[in-house]
Parts: structure tokens; C-alpha cells; sequence
């Protein structure tokens, strides 16, 4: 009897959440899971923004001022990956678990329980990663880029722990992106056909086929590493037959789709986001997709573009060039997009519009500059500078960042049932806006100048712009701290939101009410054309 009392009790899907903190550790609930990974990914933007703190005020003015030229190196090696890793990829990860369900009209994730597996790798990966900083060797020094030989004979004993955190990430990576694939494409509500669905599950499931693709070349890479520092290989040893220069090409034919992988989804946020409020439909939504297609198929043959100095054949630099060059085209053609949905537009200029629109003319100087980047001999003089620094942080902050905070006030009142105060959500823009560009802006001339990345010291006539670049670091260091206030004021003390909490907002999500029900969609939505590829 107690058996068959159990078994009505697990298929009866109409309870809430567990009581305490159990409803964290166990969860499959792909709202509650988003959530986690959205609180994760901010903690680390905290803490990767503060190794950028240490860098920046080191670099305030010349001379060492308050940190030794190793643990320099290590601020700076750690500050990347946390950011890559522990910040950018799980908050769109935490999007993709709250948005995709919802948009497609699917009950939760096809894979819940991998689902949260998925997550609560992650605190363990950074938690060993981050330790490293407190270890007698001392943390990854080598740059979050990590080549050989000098993360292989040259680095620290805690270079170990820094691989094994590497494979954790990536494993959490290939079991997300197996989880979104198989949602999108088995768990669609009826007449939601792939031509029908939203931008963001569209960038999303191209994302997912990249991570898919690249994630296992990295782990892949980093076990050459393992076995050339512990078990005498010498993949990247020259001394032992190996090529330093084959670490590159591995690292970067990872690396290159691991930087669209970050940017793929913003795209998707923001051809929500300027539509809504332009009260549009967006503009050429077939271009977007087979753009965003484009995008991903060049990633895979561009990725020597990072190293034209290593000394490769004419014809590989000529190749790489012209192939990074047109990877610009697709590109354009979002921006043109965006720009026509707002032509004529009925605009008005809420705080997810306003990032949205920071997004895409900062986005579009970080591809100018990337341009410049892919013009072979110009690179041989912007190589490693901090031309370089300026053009990936002008594609990851205004790019990346921004959208992700455009998104989180966009969906906020359907999370929380709460609107925040745009008074706030304004001031935090400006703020973000202006440090933002005052980081990074002078950066392009220190580097034109000559001044080279990854040094704790450099030469007096840098100084200026140094100090300009350090200012502003600080201004959107501490605006971050802004956005957790507006965060919270909203969820206690926001005034209620409707279900469709935008005028212009379209898409399945927005027909569910405001919070969004822990169970939503138990029975198929229809889906009209009017909700369809909002």
C-alpha cells in the first residue's frame, strides 16, 4: 500500500520546490538549476573583478607598487580563466536552464538529473582552482592561455590542480550542452517548427554543437600536459622531439570557437531584447539564423589568426587572414539587422534596452579592432600589446557582460514576479557604460604605442593612460556592486509585474505568469505565429 501511495506521490508533478537547503543540492528543476548557475557566475565576476583590481592598481602608475612580478602573473592568469570560465560561460549556461524550457514550451530540461550534475561540478573546479592562490607553489602563473613550455617544465607544482579543475569545467560543458540539444530538438511544443523557434534557443543550439565540438580538444590538451609534466612525454617539448608551437594550435582550435561560444548567445539576448522595445518584429530573422550558422562554421578556420608570429608559411597566413576577414560579413549582417528592427522603431529606453544598444556599438569597435588584428602584417606590430587586450575586452565586457546584464533585467520580472527600479537599473547602465570605456578605450593607444600585455612594469611614457585605464577599472569594478543592490532591492521591495511585463515582449515565456510557475507548461502550449521566433 505504502508502495503504491510512493508511486502516486512521483508522478503527481504539481508539488513545489523541498524546504531548505535541500532544494538546492537536489534539485532537477531547470528553474532552479538557472538560478544557481546565475548566482555562481556572479560570484565569480566578483571575484575574477578583483584579481583585475590588483592587476589595475599595480599598473597605476609605473614601478611595482603592490604586488611581486609572479603573483602579477598570477592575477592576471587566474582573472582570465575565472572570467572565461567561471563568469561568462555559466551565466549563459544559467539563461539557457531558465529561458529554453519556457520558449520552446517544454515542462523542464530533457536531462534533468544531468542537469544537476551539471552544476555542482563547477563550485568544486573553482574552489580547487582558486586554492591554488593559497598554495606554498602558488597559483597557474602562465597566463590564461596557459602555452607551453611554460605551464609544462616551467610552472608551479599547483599546475596540476589547474588541470584537473580544467577538465571538471569542460566536462560540466559537455553534459549542459548535451542537455540543451536534446531539449531543443525532442521537446518542442507542437508546430514550434526550427524556423519558429527564438533567436536566443537558435544561438543556443549552435552553441551547444561548438561546445561539443571543442570542449574534448581541450581536455584532450590539457592530459598532453599532464603526461609531459608527470610521466615523462614530450608532446611540447623540444628538447624531447615535441613542438611548443603544436600547444598553440591545439590551444587556439579551441580557443577560437570557445570566443564565439561566448558571443553567439549574446546575440540571441539581444534579438529579444530590441525588438521589444522597438515594438518590431526583428528585422530579417532568417539572415539571423543562417548568420549565426556562418559564424560557427568560420570559427572552426580561423584559429591560426591568433599566432601569425610564430613563423608559418605564407600561404597559412594568407589563409587565415582572408577566412578571419570573412568572418566579419555574417557578423555585419546582425549588426544591420539590429540597426534596421530600431529604424523607425516606436523606441523607448528601459535599462535592457539600454545595454542592448551599448552592446552593439561597443561590440562593433571590438570587431573594427579585430579587423585590424586579422591584417597579418599590421598583427606583427599589435601582436601581444595591449592593442590586443583592449579589442577582446571590448568583445567580452560591452559584448558578452553587457547582454548578459541586459537579459537578467529584461527576464527579471518573469523570474521574480517583481519589477526592479529603472531609476537604479539606469544609474547602474551609466556607470558600467562609462567605466567601460574608460578601462578600455586607452588601451588601444597604449598599445599602438607599443606597451606590451602581462607586465607588472612598463616604461614612463605609458603612464597616463595607465592611470586613466585604472580609474575607470575601478568605477566599473564597483558598479558591479550597484547591480547585486538593484538585484536584491527588486526582489524584496519590486512592485509586482505583470505576465507580459513589456509591451513589446513576444514569445511563450511571456504568456506564463509572473513569477513563472515552478512546473510551467505540464500540457503542450499552441503556438501562434505571434509568439513564434519573438
Amino acid at each position: 500500500m505504502s508502495e503504491a501511495i510512493s508511486a502516486v506521490d512521483h508522478d503527481d508533478h504539481s508539488h513545489g520546490p523541498a524546504k531548505g537547503l535541500t532544494r538546492w543540492l537536489f534539485t532537477t528543476n531547470h528553474k532552479d538549476i538557472g538560478t544557481l548557475y546565475l548566482w555562481f557566475s556572479f560570484l565569480m565576476l566578483l571575484i575574477g573583478g578583483v584579481l583585475a583590481l590588483v592587476v589595475r592598481a599595480e599598473l597605476f602608475q609605473p614601478g611595482l607598487q603592490f604586488v611581486s612580478p609572479d603573483f602579477f602573473n598570477q592575477m592576471t592568469t587566474n582573472h582570465g580563466l575565472i572570467m572565461v570560465f567561471g563568469a561568462i560561460m555559466p551565466a549563459f549556461v544559467g539563461l539557457a536552464n531558465w529561458l529554453i524550457p519556457m520558449q520552446v514550451g517544454a515542462p523542464d530540461m530533457a536531462l534533468p538529473r544531468m542537469n544537476n550534475l551539471s552544476f555542482w561540478i563547477l563550485p568544486f573546479a573553482f574552489a580547487m582552482l582558486i586554492s591554488t592562490l593559497f598554495s606554498e607553489a602558488g597559483g597557474p602563473n602562465f597566463g590564461w592561455t596557459f602555452y607551453a613550455p611554460l605551464s609544462t617544465t616551467y610552472a608551479p607544482d599547483s599546475v596540476t590542480f589547474f588541470i584537473l579543475a580544467v577538465h571538471m569545467m569542460g566536462a560540466s560543458s559537455i553534459m549542459g550542452s548535451i542537455n540543451i540539444i536534446a531539449t531543443i530538438l525532442n521537446m518542442r511544443a507542437p508546430g514550434m517548427t526550427l524556423m519558429k523557434m527564438p533567436m536566443f534557443v537558435w544561438t543556443w543550439l549552435i552553441t551547444a554543437y561548438l561546445l561539443l565540438a571543442v570542449m574534448p580538444v581541450l581536455a584532450g590538451l590539457v592530459t598532453m600536459m599532464l603526461f609531459d609534466i608527470h610521466f615523462g612525454t614530450s608532446f611540447f617539448n623540444a628538447a624531447g622531439g615535441g613542438d611548443p608551437v603544436l600547444f598553440q594550435h591545439i590551444f587556439w582550435f579551441f580557443g577560437h570557437p570557445e570566443v564565439y561560444i561566448m558571443i553567439l548567445p549574446a546575440f540571441g539576448i539581444v534579438s529579444h531584447i530590441i525588438p521589444a522595445f522597438a515594438r518590431k518584429r526583428l528585422f530579417g530573422y532568417d539572415s539571423m539564423v543562417y548568420a549565426v550558422a556562418s559564424i560557427a562554421f568560420l570559427s572552426f578556420i580561423v584559429w591560426a589568426h591568433h599566432m601569425f608570429t610564430v613563423g608559418m608559411p605564407l600561404a597559412g597566413q594568407l589563409f587565415f587572414m582572408y577566412t578571419t576577414m570573412l568572418i566579419a560579413v555574417p557578423t555585419g549582417v546582425k549588426v544591420f539587422n539590429w540597426v534596421s528592427t530600431m529604424w523607425r522603431g516606436s523606441m523607448t529606453f528601459e535599462t535592457p534596452m539600454l545595454f542592448s544598444i551599448a552592446f552593439v556599438v561597443l561590440f562593433t569597435i571590438g570587431g573594427f579592432s579585430g579587423l585590424m588584428l586579422a591584417i597579418t602584417p599590421a598583427d606583427y606590430q599589435y601582436h601581444d600589446t595591449y592593442f590586443v587586450v583592449a579589442h577582446f575586452h571590448y568583445v567580452l565586457v560591452p559584448g558578452a557582460l553587457f547582454s548578459i546584464m541586459a537579459a537578467v533585467y529584461f527576464w527579471f520580472p518573469k523570474w521574480t514576479g517583481k519589477m526592479y527600479s529603472e531609476r537604479l537599473g539606469k544609474l547602474h547602465f551609466w556607470f558600467s557604460f562609462v567605466g567601460v570605456n574608460i578601462t578600455f578605450f586607452p588601451q588601444h593607444f597604449s598599445g599602438l604605442a607599443g606597451m606590451p600585455r602581462r607586465i607588472p612594469d612598463y616604461a614612463l611614457q605609458f603612464a597616463d593612460f595607465n592611470m586613466v585605464s585604472s580609474i575607470g577599472a575601478f568605477i566599473f569594478g564597483f558598479s558591479q556592486i550597484l547591480f547585486l543592490f538593484v538585484l536584491i532591492h527588486g526582489i524584496r521591495n519590486g512592485k509586482p509585474a505583470a505576465a507580459r511585463a513589456w509591451e513589446g515582449a513576444r514569445g511563450l515565456e511571456w504568456t506564463l505568469p509572473s513569477p513563472a510557475p515552478y512546473h510551467s507548461f505540464t500540457h503542450p502550449p499552441k503556438v501562434t505565429d505571434d509568439e513564434a521566433h519573438a
